[in-house]
């Protein structure tokens, strides 16, 4: 890796993204940035990101309020759990921390919604500590230099020891910036990277990142899916009460009102619908 981190610093102060949660040390916009941006691309999250600031200024705002209004707020983004797992972090938050997300992995990691990656990044961007952020821009860019998969553990440790001591904030842009826009999963543009002559890959032969630990296999057909159907109703429900009767029309598979019972009931798991008797409602 050496002489790796300067040339991505370099390219990175020239060719970084200039996006809206980067202007801010703010740890509550940093966090709801976090889980936005989890499988969602950045084009979509950042007026979403606006707009639930917004409503929710504060940890404590989001705290006060329903789920129900968090949960509709999360129009559009997907994956609702996000938005329940939201909503219980900041109300853990408010309860145990004085509503100030805490600057320790261990105690971030203790709340709802957050995993290591995301307790990294808020150490990472919101409290500029110098720790590794690891995602799977990061993960396959690692594997490609290195030019072998890695295991979980490696890959975090390898990631960890390229962070240069006070820079982990604009160390972690970078490289997940270099990621998202020049070694990509598809098209990686080894011929405009500015550390080629490192890269043990350099896009020749099969793909080091496949099967590397932290690196994404890829999301499963949408189309048809039951998380289709969670995300019809979840719509539906945003405007207001849907009967059981009806389930199976609203979420597409007015054939099987088996299988629209089935997923239904996974709403109410996840705590993200309610039933009452023949009513289903976005819970509050």
């Amino acid at each position: 890796m050496s002489g790796f981190g300067p040339a991505i610093m370099r390219w990175s102060a020239e060719q970084g993204r200039n996006l809206p949660w980067r202007r801010t040390r703010d740890p509550w916009s940093v966090l709801v940035s976090e889980l936005m941006l989890q499988q969602t691309q950045v084009s979509r999250v950042v007026p979403k990101y606006h707009a639930f600031l917004d409503r929710f200024p504060t940890l404590a705002d989001c705290a006060a309020a329903p789920q129900a209004d968090v949960v509709k707020m999360w129009a559009g983004l997907g994956y609702n759990r996000r938005a329940v797992n939201l909503h219980r972090c900041a109300r853990q938050v408010a309860a145990d921390h004085d509503g100030r997300l805490p600057d320790e992995l261990g105690a971030l990691l203790d709340l709802p919604g957050i995993g290591p990656y995301t307790a990294r990044a808020i150490l990472a961007f919101a409290f500029e500590h110098d720790v590794a952020v690891v995602d799977t821009n990061v993960g396959r860019v690692l594997a490609r230099r290195a030019g072998r998969r890695f295991a979980a553990r490696e890959v975090q440790a390898a990631a960890n020891e390229l962070v240069p001591m006070g820079e982990g904030w604009a160390w972690n842009q970078a490289l997940l910036d270099f990621g998202a826009l020049l070694c990509t999963k598809k098209a990686p543009a080894c011929d405009r990277c500015p550390a080629v002559a490192g890269c043990a890959w350099k896009g020749e032969g099969s793909d080091p990142a496949v099967g590397s630990a932290g690196v994404s296999g890829g999301q499963s057909k949408f189309e048809g899916s039951d998380r289709q159907g969670r995300g019809r109703l979840v719509d539906a429900l945003r405007l207001g009460s849907v009967r059981t009767a009806d389930l199976a029309v609203v979420m597409g598979w007015p054939a099987d009102p088996a299988r629209a019972e089935r997923v239904a009931a996974t709403l109410v798991t996840d705590g993200i619908a309610t039933r009452s008797a023949d009513t289903y409602h976005l819970t509050d």
